[in-house]
């Protein structure tokens, strides 16, 4: 018989450690007001949870939707592992894509996000209208507006920066943390592979960028010129 999301869940189940789990709700701000309110931890390590993806290739998209819909962290982050792993395959990419997408409100936190998003939106859209970024961009949903900026990581990559910095522009005066850490981190992957790319924009931006993207953009940078951008004198 095809294995359902409960199977999954039966394996998984025993790997629970109560410590990691403790740690994991710390770790990804579970508490009151946080922004991972709520979320529950089995305490499974990231690892573990990739090295299971090949065991379960034989699940249907039906129930990978399924487990992408539990409570529990670590099922919803297998569950995109197992998206990540059957688009690189090949298989049924413009439905995994689409349900990726109409499914957003399950992948609700920084790493779900980032071990997804460039995969299979970034992926998918390399050659098609970007336009669905600059939706995501334009979300009141902090996780969808991440997706948006990660899913860029997948461009750059492939030496393709445009997009990449038209949502940083779009994003650079965000509320969210979350968010400025991700431009900067984009940014500075742009620089990573054509520094006066990056340059260009930080010299245009840099002086009204939130502080924490600014850093960093400007990690990989010499010391000397990392301390005149924070000081606001390039």
């Amino acid at each position: 018989m095809p294995l359902t999301a409960n199977d999954i869940h039966k394996v998984l189940a025993p790997l629970a450690n109560k410590g990691q789990a403790q740690h994991a709700q710390r770790f990804f701000k579970t508490g009151r007001d946080e922004y991972g309110e709520g979320d529950r931890f089995l305490g499974i390590r990231v690892p573990l949870l990739r090295r299971l993806v090949g065991r379960f290739r034989g699940v249907t998209l039906a129930e990978n939707l399924s487990l992408l819909k539990s409570i529990w962290h670590e099922e919803r982050l297998l569950a995109l592992l197992m998206l990540v792993d059957r688009y690189s395959r090949g298989d049924e990419r413009d439905r995994v894509y689409a349900l990726y997408l109409r499914h957003t409100k399950y992948i609700n936190n920084w790493d779900l996000v980032d071990s997804s998003a460039s995969y299979i939106v970034g992926a998918h859209l390399m050659q098609r209208d970007k336009q669905p970024l600059y939706r995501l961009a334009r979300s009141r949903n902090l996780w969808q507006r991440r997706i948006a900026i990660m899913s860029t990581f997948y461009m750059i990559k492939n030496h393709v920066y445009d997009d990449a910095l038209a949502i940083a522009l779009l994003l650079k005066n965000d509320r969210e943390d979350l968010i400025h850490k991700a431009v900067g981190w984009m940014l500075r992957e742009i620089g990573n592979r054509h520094r006066a790319t990056e340059e260009k924009f930080l010299q245009q931006h840099y002086q009204t960028m939130p502080r924490t993207m600014l850093r960093y953009a400007i990690e990989k940078f010499p010391e000397r010129k990392r301390k005149a951008y924070l000081q606001g004198v390039m």
